[in-house]
């Protein structure tokens, strides 16, 4: 897909030294980034690879296409990491095609940009950058999406599908509402998967749709996760095998068994069950076992339902639903040895699940306690205390609820708002899959994503990947606040009319964000209505930073600015009080700030 040239009246991407001698390792000149010419011209477009990440010594095979033969080009590619040049290669045009291959070093869990530029007469007319993960473990730095359609598919149509989430290096795919049943998630015909089934909805589900799609995920070294609630199963399951005793109830007597109500036009409500009841336990297990013997998922994606008030199992005790949650999970690692993520439905039983249960990264569901852009960061910050700095988080987080009651588009600048605040935070965001997710029932397509926002989406997942060493690995909170200086308003929290900024620290870094919320119209993340306004740009805006410590180096990078490209910035110090300027603020600026040891 094409990216639009960058709307900056200075861009300059001019070629210096050594041209013909470039190779991974051969040449130390650089294209220097030149704030007085002219901007890129749009020939390239269409840059990807082929994998969404990548095991250390795997090669990248790189493909671009331009728009048009331009005969005596060439591509140059630099490779960095963390701004830092760590390799380099010219590339041969093949008409309208390129085609070349790296391969990373090979350091476990590492982020890249390549950036690569169409060079004419020595001068680059033109740049594209594409980011690179380098990571064995998926869920050390997991970009969570979706699929929600299993119907009987072509070939063809999957790939689409799976190729555009591989733009997005969207690693890990949850199976939405794949099953037959939530007590019988495979539907067998004797020692046979059935060919075809109806969902909870009654939408059908084709047995090779689903295993074709978990084959073009593995190609793409994307995991492929089994959905399924931990405590559900169908009214009349009974006569499945399911015992009523197992149940929750509203009642000590057990009277009322609690239950999650549908349309009528579904096949059932969802019954509920003790989570912590060993013989359910047993019971749903090796129906999942089933499930992993027929289709190769890599692991389970476990739902739950939120705080759901007093309840009581068969026995007439007090069900302790979090504490149920983990002893459900840890007997399913037994017995199941796969990947698990559970839902913390509006964070609730996450701290049981992070510090007691055997989970690959932890996943929040955000809910009305949460409404706004802080309480992300919160949620985020929260999650990392609970799992003591181990577990990342993924925040599944709908945007646009209300304007996907009927036909329309995402609202561009409420997207990107909010994944600027998930990304900064820490974060990821589950909402890319067939579409995005505006509801929490993942069929719902009434809101179509619009170009423009498909096309910065695709920078900004390039910049959580090329700077996830500096986002997620191992950063830790910082009481460090920068100031504004001049007409533009910096704030420690979100606020209207004003740059929100808060400092994350790693080693001899700070790692310092601004969200421009100058002309923000709600400080709700979920921008229900899609009316979020667009951000003006803001144009070298003075920032004041009190380190105390002395500066070696300030670097800045944005998703919105020479495509996430890290640019050095010059600063002045005085009485440890560092001073210099963001270039353009549109959404999301990030400053890496390295200090003299």
């Amino acid at each position: 897909m094409k990216l639009k040239p960058m709307k900056i009246k200075s861009l300059s991407l001019l070629l210096v030294g050594c041209v013909a001698a470039m190779s991974a390792a051969g040449c130390s000149s650089e294209l220097k980034l030149n704030a007085e010419t002219v901007q890129s011209q749009s020939f390239m477009t269409k840059l990807s690879t082929d994998k969404a990440a990548y095991r250390p010594g795997d090669k990248v095979q790189f493909t671009l296409d331009l728009k048009e033969d331009r005969p005596g080009s060439k591509i140059i590619v630099q490779y960095r990491h963390l701004g830092e040049q760590v390799g380099r290669q010219e590339v041969k045009l093949d008409g309208k095609q390129a085609a070349w291959s790296w391969t990373p070093p090979k350091e476990d869990g590492k982020g890249y940009m390549a950036e690569v530029f169409l060079t004419e007469k020595g001068k680059a007319v033109d740049h594209l950058n594409v980011a690179v993960d380098v990571s064995a473990d998926w869920s050390k730095f997991p970009r969570y999406g979706y699929l929600a359609d299993f119907h009987a598919m072509s070939a063809d149509e999957q790939k689409a599908v799976i190729e555009r989430l591989n733009r997005f290096h969207i690693n890990g795919i949850q199976f939405y509402d794949w099953q037959y049943k939530h007590h019988e998630p495979l539907q067998m015909n004797g020692n046979e998967p059935a060919a075809e089934w109806p969902d909870i909805a009654n939408r059908p589900v084709a047995f090779d749709t689903v295993k074709g799609y978990i084959d073009l995920a593995h190609e793409r070294n994307m995991m492929a996760m089994n959905y399924n609630l931990l405590f559900g199963a169908y009214e009349g399951a009974e006569a499945d095998g399911v015992k009523r005793e197992w149940g929750l109830f509203r009642d000590p007597t057990q009277t009322n068994q609690d239950k999650h109500p549908l349309p009528d036009s579904w096949a059932s409500d969802i019954m509920l069950y003790d989570p912590a009841n060993p013989e359910w336990q047993n019971y749903l297990i090796e129906k999942e076992i089933e499930v992993f013997k027929q289709l190769s998922f890599d692991g389970w994606h476990v739902d739950q339902l939120g705080d759901r008030g007093a309840l009581w199992n068969g026995k007439g005790e007090s069900a302790k639903l979090a504490e149920g949650y983990v002893s459900f999970l840890k007997a399913a690692k037994e017995k199941l040895n796969t990947d698990y993520v559970m839902n913390a439905v509006g964070q609730y039983g996450q701290a049981f699940l992070a510090a007691q249960a055997p989970l690959e990264f932890l996943y929040t569901e955000v809910w009305d306690a949460h409404p706004k852009y802080l309480n992300l960061k919160d949620i985020i910050d929260q999650n990392n205390k609970f799992g003591k700095g181990k577990l990342n988080t993924v925040l599944a987080a709908y945007m646009n609820y209300d304007l996907a009651n009927s036909a329309g588009q995402f609202n561009t600048p409420g997207v990107l708002l909010t994944d600027a605040v998930i990304f900064a935070a820490g974060g990821s965001h589950l909402e890319l899959g067939e579409n995005m997710l505006a509801k929490e029932y993942f069929p719902n397509r009434n809101l179509s994503i619009p170009g423009e926002l498909e096309e910065q989406l695709v920078r900004y997942y390039d910049f959580l990947v090329a700077y996830q060493n500096v986002l997620r690995d191992g950063v830790e909170d910082s009481e460090l606040a920068a100031e504004g200086l001049g007409d533009t308003q910096v704030s420690t929290a979100p606020e209207l009319n004003k740059v929100w900024s808060f400092t994350k620290q790693k080693g001899d870094s700070d790692i310092v964000h601004f969200i421009n919320f100058t002309d923000a119209t709600t400080l709700e993340w979920r921008d229900n209505e899609g009316k979020q306004a667009i951000p003006r740009e803001l144009k070298d805006v003075r920032i004041a930073l009190p380190s105390g410590k002395e500066v070696a180096s300030i670097q800045f990078a944005s998703p919105d600015y020479y495509n996430g490209s890290a640019v050095e910035l010059s600063f002045e110090q005085k009485d440890g009080v560092a001073t210099f300027k963001l270039p353009g603020l549109k959404y999301w600026d990030m400053v890496t700030v390295r200090y003299k040891q």
